[in-house]
């Protein structure tokens, strides 16, 4: 991809990542308890999807597809502890290849050595160990790594908290973050600028501030709608997952459940002030109208619902994640309801950076998504035309989602599709599911199971279910995934054991500072106070002496 020159005419981008951040507990997907204002009035703005897709229900796996167009198959970052070759792009490196200025704030979930995968610039440290040593081990599938593993001390210990690590931490990415734009505002750089803050709340541990814990003080918290089901009519991977959280091993009644739902809701609107906080710098420094935002979350939370919490699931609360993209420069409101998942993001992220389609000053980054799949395949597609107002016209689009999960908790490749109303569920070893999201939202019948009422026991929507299937085979081999997987496993194992004797040498990101302008030393300060200002004051031009 040939490097395109500075494009002052392009918008700049700012992309909001919460963490285990569920679309269910949004205003603007129809939660009626949360209070998400902030969130909500982007949401006004753009262009909402209705049904967004993780690509894989857990943190740096989700990252990993969103940063490379990829599928986690693909691109190998198969659970936490997994890694990204330094050789694979991400929308970093297309962006600045086309002209951007590319900065990380907060987690990303990077492990090994290369903590900046096409980043120019990295604001913060990590919050999660970059090592391997959360490599899971598929060949003891029945084996808890009590060490890291979930419980369920976050439900039993939820409440209010002055400060905890996870608050700490997004206190500065939120800070570092309002610093990165001002910056940007009185800067000399000429490049749109790319800033990605990725915060952790409303990630367990479900601790919350006061501040916002008392904004749900009168308010009815809902218990799920879902209780835990009886093993008899419970999936099999969620059987698993009981088991890897530990469920059973403490008693949770519906105050355990309701303390820990509001601590969540309080920390969603944690997460939602920052983004008004960022929002008012955009506009503060007349910016917002340049500026294309995208917010989205890595996965979502059962929070109770069917009896399970956290992520790892395919069930619509862990999987379905919030999408809302804005760019008031090229399109306005409008909500879409086809599939789409995390691996369409860099192909609409190269869009996105188009300044003007129809202009001449497009030409060499019209062409960008293609140039990107030359370097390296892309498993998505763009999701502009969606956005764009004869976005309803749009009948070739492929209105599908596939996830994947290859973590902890399963011993055999699990695939999710969703594609127009029916979500597919396959592992090999599990019974197959097949829900009518339409009629059935919260994923209580399944159509693959055989209709005993039926001739020779055949499943009702037959035709659909071979279908999905026909294209889970065309997808991937599952036996040589799972191969690939074990290998990739008992690789890492190794390596993290050695890394473990003598001197250790850790891969963790340590910022530098920059030099913030107001601590520069400079040989004029009265230029100096002019350029650290925004907006520029008025020309000083004193009289001869």
């Amino acid at each position: 991809m040939k490097k395109a020159d500075p494009t002052p005419q392009a918008d700049n981008i700012l992309i909001v990542m919460a963490d285990q951040l569920t679309a269910m507990t949004l205003g603007c997907y129809g939660d009626r308890q949360v209070k998400t204002p902030h969130i909500d009035r982007l949401a006004e703005q753009g262009v909402v999807f209705d049904a967004a897709y993780s690509s894989s229900p857990l943190c740096a796996p989700s990252r990993s597809a969103f940063m490379t167009g990829q599928h986690i198959s693909q691109c190998g970052c198969y659970d936490n502890a997994a890694y990204l070759p330094s050789t694979t792009p991400t929308f970093a490196h297309y962006l600045r290849l086309l002209g951007y200025r590319t900065v990380l704030c907060g987690k990303m979930h990077f492990t090994g050595a290369d903590q900046l995968h096409g980043f120019e610039q990295r604001l913060t440290a990590d919050i999660y160990p970059p090592d391997f040593s959360w490599t899971p081990d598929w060949s003891k599938p029945h084996e808890r790594m009590d060490d890291w593993y979930h419980n369920m001390s976050s439900v039993t210990q939820a409440g209010v908290a002055a400060i905890t690590n996870q608050l700490a931490y997004d206190d500065e990415v939120g800070a570092q973050a309002v610093r990165a734009l001002y910056e940007h505002a009185r800067g000399t750089d000429p490049r749109p600028l790319c800033l990605v803050v990725g915060f952790i709340h409303p990630h367990d541990p479900y601790a919350a501030r006061q501040r916002y814990w008392d904004l749900y003080q009168n308010v009815e918290i809902p218990l799920p709608t879902v209780p835990r089901l009886s093993p008899e009519r419970q999936d099999a991977h969620s059987k698993r997952l009981e088991k890897v959280i530990g469920l059973d091993a403490v008693a949770i009644g519906e105050a355990d459940i309701r303390r820990a739902r509001r601590a969540y809701y309080a920390n969603v609107s944690y997460i939602d002030a920052w983004l008004g906080k960022l929002q008012h710098v955009l506009e503060e420094c007349d910016l917002a109208a340049q500026t294309a935002t995208l917010f989205t979350s890595d996965h979502g939370d059962m929070l109770g619902e069917r009896g399970l919490w956290y992520k790892m699931s395919f069930m619509e609360w862990a999987n379905r994640i919030p999408l809302i993209i804005s760019q008031p420069s090229r399109f306005g409101h409008r909500r879409v309801q086809q599939a789409v998942s995390h691996v369409d993001l860099l192909p609409t992220l190269l869009d996105l950076a188009v300044p003007d389609p129809a202009s001449a000053s497009a030409a060499v980054s019209s062409t960008a998504i293609a140039r990107a799949a030359e370097i390296a395949p892309l498993s998505g597609r763009s999701l502009l035309p969606l956005c764009e107002p004869a976005a309803a016209q749009q009948p070739t689009d492929p209105d599908i989602a596939i996830s994947e999960y290859l973590a902890e908790g399963a011993s055999e490749p699990m695939l999710m599709i969703r594609q127009g109303r029916y979500k597919f569920i396959s592992c090999a070893g599990d019974p197959e599911l097949l829900f009518d999201l339409q009629t059935d939202p919260n994923e209580l019948h399944n159509l693959a199971a055989p209709a005993t009422s039926e001739p020779k026991n055949v499943p009702p929507h037959a035709a659909v279910l071979q279908s999905l299937r026909q294209h889970a085979a065309q997808h991937w081999d599952a036996a040589q995934i799972k191969q690939q997987v074990l290998d990739a496993q008992k690789r890492r194992r190794a390596v993290q054991s050695a890394l473990q004797i003598g001197h250790q040498h850790h891969w963790d990101f340590v910022p530098t500072s920059s030099g913030a302008a107001g601590t520069e030393r400079p040989a004029n300060l009265t230029e100096l106070d002019i350029l650290a200002r925004y907006p520029r004051p008025p020309q000083f031009k004193p009289r001869s002496q």
